[in-house]
Parts: C-alpha cells; sequence; structure tokens
C-alpha cells in the first residue's frame, strides 16, 4: 500500500498560479480591443478566462487530493470515454465548425474540446498499460503493437478534425512514455522514422498545410498570404526590444496580428514585456517541467512515474512547439501556449493535469525512491548520486 510521505510541490502550485496569473494579463491585454470590437466589451474576452481559470484552480486542487494509484483503476474507461467525445465530434451537425475544423462540442455558451480531455485520459492509459507489460516491454508484438494501435486510434481521430499538431503531440508524447517505460530503442528507432514520413505526407496531403510549410522556408514570398502570421509575430517581436513597448501598449493586437490572444500571445508578450517578459515566461515553463520530471522520479511506483512524466511531456512539448511557431522556428501550426493563450478546456484539463502531479508529489521521498529503484523504468536519470540516510 503507498503512503503518503511529503507534501505536495509548493514550487510548481507556485509556478502555475504564476503562469495562470500572466495568463490572464496578457489575454486582457491582447484581446481588449477585439472584444471591444466584436462583443462591446473589452472585458469580454477576459472574464470568460478568469471564469476557466477559477474553475481549473478548483479542479485541480481537488484533483491534487484524489490518491493517483486509483486514477490507474479507471485509465481504461476514462480512454474510452475520450475516444467516444472523439468520435462524437466528427458527427456533421454535432461540432461547431470554426475555420473549418469541427474540435467543439457546444453545451450552450461553453465550449468543450474532446481532444483536450483525450491528452490527459491518454496519458494514464499509456502510464497504466506500459507499466503493466514492463516484462514485454521490448517485444514488438506483445509490448509495443497494443499500445501502438491505440496511439493510431487516437492519432486519427483528432487528425480527422482536422487537427494534426494536436495529433502529432499525441504520437510524440507516447514515443516518450515508450522510451522512459524501458522501451527497445530498435523499436523506438523504426517508430521515429515511420512518424517523420507519416507527418510529412500528411503535410502535403493538404494545401493549407504546404502553404504553411513554403510559408516558414520563405514568408516573404507570400507576405499578404500565408505567411502573414509568421512575419507579423516576428514584427511584433522584434518591437518589443529588451524591455518592451509597455504593458498594454502593443500595437500588433490592432487588428494586425492574427490570432493575438491565443495562438500568438507569446509574441504580443514579447512586444509587450520586452525580452526581459519573455525570458522570464520561458523560465517558468523550465521551471514548471524540471518539478514535473523531479516528482516523476520521486514516485514510489511505475504507473506515478508514467503519469508524472507523460503529463509533463505533454506541457513540455506544447511549449516548445507553441513557441518554435511564433519563433518562426517551426511552420504556423494551432496549439495554444499552457496556461497563457485564451482558452477553456487547454486551462481545464491541464490544471487537471498539474493536479495529479501535486498529488504524486504527495508519496514521493528519497526512501521511496530506492526502494523501488528496481520497479521504476528509466528513472535513474533523473536521481541523486547517493540515497538519502
Amino acid at each position: 500500500m503507498i503512503k503518503k510521505t511529503a507534501q505536495f510541490d509548493h514550487i510548481l502550485l507556485f509556478v502555475v498560479v504564476a503562469l495562470m496569473g500572466v495568463g490572464l494579463v496578457m489575454v486582457y491585454s491582447a484581446s481588449s480591443i477585439t472584444s471591444l470590437a466584436q462583443m462591446s466589451d473589452s472585458l469580454y474576452y477576459f472574464k470568460r478566462q478568469l471564469l476557466w481559470v477559477i474553475v481549473g484552480l478548483a479542479a485541480m486542487l481537488l484533483t491534487s487530493g484524489i490518491p493517483y494509484n486509483k486514477l490507474e483503476k479507471i485509465a481504461v474507461p476514462l480512454l474510452g470515454i475520450a475516444i467516444v467525445l472523439l468520435i462524437i465530434v466528427l458527427i456533421p451537425g454535432v461540432a461547431r465548425d470554426i475555420g473549418g475544423a469541427k474540435r467543439w462540442i457546444r453545451f450552450g455558451s461553453i465550449g468543450f474540446q474532446p481532444s483536450e480531455f483525450a491528452k490527459i485520459c491518454f496519458v494514464l492509459y499509456m502510464a497504466h498499460s506500459i507499466s503493466v507489460r514492463q516484462k514485454v516491454i521490448k517485444n514488438f508484438l506483445h509490448g509495443m503493437l497494443p499500445d501502438l494501435f491505440v496511439t493510431a486510434l487516437v492519432f486519427v481521430l483528432i487528425y480527422k478534425e482536422p487537427n494534426l499538431s494536436t495529433a502529432t503531440l499525441i504520437g510524440g508524447t507516447y514515443f516518450a512514455m515508450y522510451f522512459l517505460g524501458s522501451g527497445s530503442l530498435i523499436n523506438l528507432g523504426a517508430l521515429a522514422g515511420c512518424g517523420v514520413v507519416l507527418v510529412t505526407s500528411l503535410i502535403f496531403q493538404a494545401g493549407y498545410r504546404m502553404k504553411r510549410f513554403w510559408a516558414f522556408i520563405d514568408p516573404w514570398e507570400n507576405a499578404k498570404t500565408s505567411g502573414y502570421h509568421i512575419i507579423q509575430s516576428l514584427v511584433a517581436i522584434g518591437s518589443g526590444g529588451i524591455w518592451g513597448l509597455g504593458l498594454g501598449q502593443s500595437r500588433q493586437k490592432f487588428f494586425i496580428l492574427p490570432e493575438r490572444h491565443t495562438d500568438f500571445i507569446f509574441a504580443i508578450t514579447c512586444e509587450e514585456l520586452g525580452l526581459i517578459g519573455g525570458v522570464a515566461v520561458l523560465i517558468l515553463f523550465f521551471i514548471l517541467i524540471w518539478r514535473g520530471l523531479y516528482i516523476a522520479s520521486r514516485a514510489p511506483n511505475t504507473f506515478g512515474f508514467l503519469t508524472a512524466a507523460g503529463i509533463t511531456t505533454v506541457i513540455g512539448l506544447q511549449v516548445i512547439v507553441n513557441i518554435g511557431v511564433v519563433l518562426s522556428l517551426m511552420p504556423t501550426t494551432g496549439v495554444t501556449l499552457p496556461f497563457i493563450s485564451y482558452g477553456g478546456s487547454s486551462t481545464l484539463f491541464l490544471a487537471i493535469g498539474i493536479g495529479i502531479l501535486l498529488n504524486i508529489s504527495r508519496y514521493g521521498s528519497q526512501d521511496n525512491l530506492y526502494e523501488n529503484s528496481r520497479s521504476i523504468p528509466f528513472s535513474s536519470q533523473f536521481r541523486d548520486p547517493k540515497p538519502a540516510k
């Protein structure tokens, strides 16, 4: 029986609350002009985001009090529910069509994005599945293929929305969790090669994805169309300089930079708060990822280790992709910046993921770490050189 050995990780809690606070400020600043023009209320998006942050914090604190080992017992049905919701969102007439994508189920004025729920359910399922397959994890037929089938199913359902970026994040999360679960490096190499070929082929199957890819290569070739997002994002960042134009003083938010309070909110952050503000946000994310890996390394069993590592991977990959797009290091794609961008589903379910991390942290200790070292795969790289006496 797993017993609590410590308080929850206060550093992680502080960092997440700080990111949510920064997010609220930047959502208001980036969306105020849009809100006033579209809704006759400069606080419209801010108030909705504030509501989701409050709900997210409540859900995070609630989840942090649920013993994480109980989640393993419901990991399979949770993923089943997520898959059903992903199927429902594809039924004509059910999902709300926004920009040609059907990703949201509406309940009155509230939108729900099943793919965000699926991320957390997927991590819980894979943590359970990989942990129970440890004896055969290096075997492709028995250790990898069953989970690969589930990953492919979730990937295809999310891709059909269409949402290739989130689908690719699902694939990347499985890759990381299988690796951390002591999976075969040969299998991982083959999976990586097939994944690159698959994603590349999917990019070139859709005209708008091809335009984004060529815009990434040379945004100035089509500066007023496919390259517009990237160019205006870089203009916003460059305009901020080191110290920024000042909070609320963005010029790009005046209907120049698209998706200014969602996918490209980091560009507005850099424009108003400068290099200093942008680096400060990145440091907060670095601390979050560090604490997530630290919590994983101290987890008392394999399920806890993989769950903590999986949730941290989801957040880390989103940060990398979003920042990469904003800085023109990756082709433009629709991935929000965790806890900063406007978005209720993302804020809520990532907060729930943090709640699970906080709960796992309450069971971690040096004694647990070394007593269970043989049952926690690949965690030795995160450990201290000597156990505490």
